[in-house]
């Protein structure tokens, strides 16, 4: 190999060199990644720096919405530092006027969504605002709002990241009109029960929390309102998911907005009973419900005890009042109290309370052809609730 040969592999490694990868000079691609690299093992100490320095500020706030903000903005702040490696790395390179172009849409789009995504971080935290005006909006409908929000924020960077890479946003839309109108008639459930949603929250119907009752459908408490399902746990703790249109089109009851808790009873004593030993239970009942402040009282409300009637096995005494508690496990309280205090009532008075009966009566004739009616009473209790 002589020293023109030599020459010539040398022209051919230099070439090799400065040419590269799409006309980039090697030394510059590696120089380049250097940088990027370079940005990369940094972004940690990056991240932390700039996070301390804003969890300070915050922390001398005496409002905790800046922390959470804080906490939300971590991940798209530790994305920084890959952005601007990349925009420094492509600044650094000597490119071709295409190439330029490639890579300027490259670092717009890359700042665009990080602009976007800590937007959508926020959003959240940011919803908080909405709880001071409760009054007006319900926790459903601050919800939601922090959906749409997000929702929007993520659309709006999905098209300018569009944008910058100069497809037009209007005409793709418009493009997909028709395949939207087909969508729309294959999904024509899925906006019924969007708009059944909005109409829910719309009407408040129900909270989160609330306890709630569709006949034939769930009974249990609300945990989520969603876009096309509303999320109902049952009081055995399984979730069901019901489509927002059974709940708009279906009678709701609701038992949270209960202003006060009833209590309906007929008791029924024995037709034994004298008429001052009814007097006697009727007054002792009434005695008790106008003197305990768990109840309310008639002039409230409708409440009464009355002998009401002769049934088959009984003289019925109804009992119909109202308990200021409407939560279950105080109601069932009060309720046990009440049924203790009418057991003491019927036994102090002498009586007792009837059950289901029947009389049978037997004739025995005797040498005299006399006719002896015979009174048998067999009594059978009711079990059943």
């Amino acid at each position: 190999m002589n020293s023109t040969d030599f020459q010539e592999f040398w022209s051919l490694v230099v070439e090799v060199w400065t040419n590269g990868f799409l006309g980039i000079d090697i030394g510059q691609i590696i120089i380049a990644l250097a940088i990027f690299l370079f940005f990369i093992l940094i972004r940690n100490l990056f991240t932390r720096i700039i996070l301390n320095r804003i969890e300070k500020f915050a922390s001398r706030t005496e409002t905790t919405l800046d922390d959470t903000i804080v906490d939300a903005l971590q991940n798209p702040v530790r994305f920084i530092p890959v952005v601007l490696g990349i925009f420094l790395a492509t600044s650094y390179l000597e490119l071709s006027e295409e190439v330029q172009v490639f890579a300027t849409s490259l670092n717009k789009s890359l700042i665009a969504f990080t602009i976007f995504w800590a937007l959508y971080r926020i959003a959240e935290p940011l919803s908080a605002l909405f709880d001071r005006v409760d009054n007006v909006l319900t926790v459903s409908m601050i919800q939601w709002l922090s959906k749409a929000i997000k929702v929007s924020f993520a659309l709006l960077g999905a098209a300018t990241i569009l944008e910058i890479w100069g497809i037009q946003v209007g005409p793709l839309i418009a493009g997909l009109g028709l395949f939207g109108v087909a969508v729309a008639l294959g999904a024509q459930d899925l906006f019924k029960n969007l708009i059944a949603g909005l109409f829910i929250i719309g009407e408040r119907r129900f909270n989160p929390g609330d306890w709630v009752l569709v006949k034939g459908v769930v009974e249990g408490t609300v945990e989520e309102i969603g876009f096309r399902t509303t999320t109902i746990r049952q009081f055995d703790k399984a979730p069901v998911y019901v489509p927002n249109a059974k709940l708009s089109d279906n009678a709701v009851t609701n038992f949270s907005r209960m202003t006060h808790r009833r209590i309906k009873w007929v008791i029924g004593l024995e037709y034994g009973s004298t008429a001052k030993q009814l007097n006697a239970v009727r007054d002792g009942i009434e005695s008790y419900l106008s003197s305990n402040k768990d109840y309310v009282q008639p002039e409230e409300t409708t409440s009464f005890v009355r002998i009401d009637q002769f049934s088959d096995s009984s003289i019925d005494v109804l009992l119909y009042c109202f308990t200021h508690t409407t939560n279950w496990l105080e109601w069932l309280e009060i309720k046990e109290k009440l049924l203790l205090e009418i057991k003491q009532l019927v036994e102090d008075a002498g009586t007792g309370f009837a059950f289901p009966s029947r009389s049978l009566y037997l004739e025995a004739i005797g040498d005299e052809l006399e006719v002896a009616p015979l009174h048998i009473e067999a009594n059978t209790k009711n079990e059943s609730k």
